[in-house]
Formats: structure tokens, C-alpha cells, sequence
């Protein structure tokens, strides 16, 4: 099984067995974002446990609507970063953008992407790029509404 083929089928299998859908409580933030250019939406629920940079990403739980890559996209993100701290998954949250921003020029490290590696062949593909960071944005502004929360 050549590489492409391998990447496909996690986008297809976390298409399929989406990682924590589901909108759940208790959440700190809860954000909702539309890709204007295909129509794609999430709604995302960020909590955590704790406060600033060493709180926990207890939970991140979404709705969506869209295709393939914006589904395992959502899936894959929720896989990497529960559980992690905030100041853990800055590093794969970086690391994912930059992949996608590369737009097929930057080599993914799968130790700190694990299955997000899998993401690298849409990069290549600017209609895909949205779709592909869609959830992950969504995260991005949950974090900072929950910090901004938090300290009130």
C-alpha cells in the first residue's frame, strides 16, 4: 500500500467513526465556524480542566457538517490534543497549520502529528486547505474565549 492510499484511508476511517461528535457539557466556550467557500460548518465545545497554560484539555466535542476531510479533520484533532495541556498541544496545533499553510512544501513529523499526517496530501490542494483546518481554527478561538473566561 503506497503512502497516499494510507492517508486516504484514515481520512475515510475517521470520516466514518467520527472521535467525539457530539456536542457535550460542560464547556467553557462553544464557537461556531463556516467555511464561506463550501459551506462546511462546526460547532465546537472546548472544556477544560484548570486554568492558564497548564489546564487541561479536558474534552473538545463538535457538530459538523461537511465533507470527508473536514469530518476526519475534526476527528483527528479531538484525538491529539484531550488530554493534553494547553501548553502541550501548542505544538501540534502549530504543527498542523504549518503543514496546511505549506501547501504540500512542508514535511510533516508524524511523532508530533501521529494520523494529522495524513492531512498532508489535501495541503497540496488549495480548495482543501479550508476543510482541512475548519475545526482546527474553531479550537483555536474556543481556547482563547475560555482563557478570556476565565480571567474574568
Amino acid at each position: 500500500m503506497d503512502l497516499d492510499n494510507l492517508y486516504q484511508d484514515i481520512i475515510l476511517d475517521h470520516a466514518k467513526r467520527r472521535l467525539n461528535a457530539g456536542l457535550r457539557e460542560p464547556f467553557e466556550a462553544e464557537v461556531h465556524h463556516v467555511n464561506p467557500t463550501c459551506g462546511d460548518e462546526v460547532t465546537l465545545r472546548l472544556h477544560l480542566d484548570g486554568t492558564g497554560d497548564e489546564a487541561r484539555i479536558a474534552d473538545i466535542s463538535y457538530d459538523n457538517q461537511g465533507c470527508s476531510i473536514s469530518t476526519a479533520s475534526a476527528s483527528v484533532m479531538t484525538e491529539l490534543l484531550i488530554g493534553k495541556t494547553v501548553v502541550q498541544a501548542q505544538p501540534v496545533h502549530a504543527a498542523f497549520l504549518e503543514m496546511m499553510r505549506g501547501k504540500g512544501q512542508v514535511e510533516p513529523d508524524e511523532d508530533v502529528l501521529e494520523d494529522g499526517i495524513a492531512f498532508a496530501g489535501a495541503a497540496k490542494l488549495t480548495a482543501r486547505i479550508k476543510c482541512a483546518l475548519l475545526s482546527w481554527m474553531a479550537y483555536q478561538d474556543a481556547l482563547i474565549q475560555a482563557q478570556e473566561a476565565q480571567h474574568g
